[in-house]
């Protein structure tokens, strides 16, 4: 699998932000974002389940990276984010997170994503639209300046 860029201040995936959940994505031969990550109790809502906001922040970075795995230097910002929760999400589990694509149109698109068990369960699932940035935040030397890069695996 292909690894993606991180940032070195993303709350999801950042690699020097202390309270960031660090994951890491990779595109998978259907060209499909896969995570795999165990997110700590520090990240609790109730004991033992991730709060929903992290759930939230996991399933908006997954789809979002999903639409940039032709060209990982375009950078698209959430217009929407419809989440369902399906089941609790536990802390201290092995879990995996994949992202799709559902349309691109212009600059504009659309990207779908689930969080999952190790055995395929669907614990909360997303669908989430997006609109292209241009300008300040979209240039290649903005993105370096900040940090996003493929980062070595841990």
């Amino acid at each position: 699998m292909q690894k993606l860029p991180s940032s070195n201040s993303c709350y999801v995936c950042g690699r020097e932000n202390p309270i960031s959940l660090r994951l890491e994505f990779y595109v998978n031969d259907d060209g499909d974002v896969i995570s795999e990550f165990c997110i700590d109790e520090n990240y609790a809502g109730y004991s033992g389940m991730v709060h929903g906001g992290n759930i939230a922040a996991i399933l908006d970075e997954t789809a979002g990276r999903a639409l940039t795995t032709d060209d990982p230097d375009r950078f698209m910002v959430t217009s929407q984010l419809k989440v369902k929760y399906h089941k609790p999400v536990p802390t201290n589990t092995p879990l995996r997170a994949i992202g799709k694509v559902v349309k691109k149109r212009g600059r504009s698109a659309v990207g779908a994503s689930e969080i999952r068990t190790k055995e395929g369960v669907v614990l909360a699932s997303c669908e989430a639209f997006f609109v292209e940035v241009l300008g300040q935040f979209s240039d290649h030397e903005s993105l370096v300046d900040s940090g996003w890069k493929v980062y070595p695996d841990d």
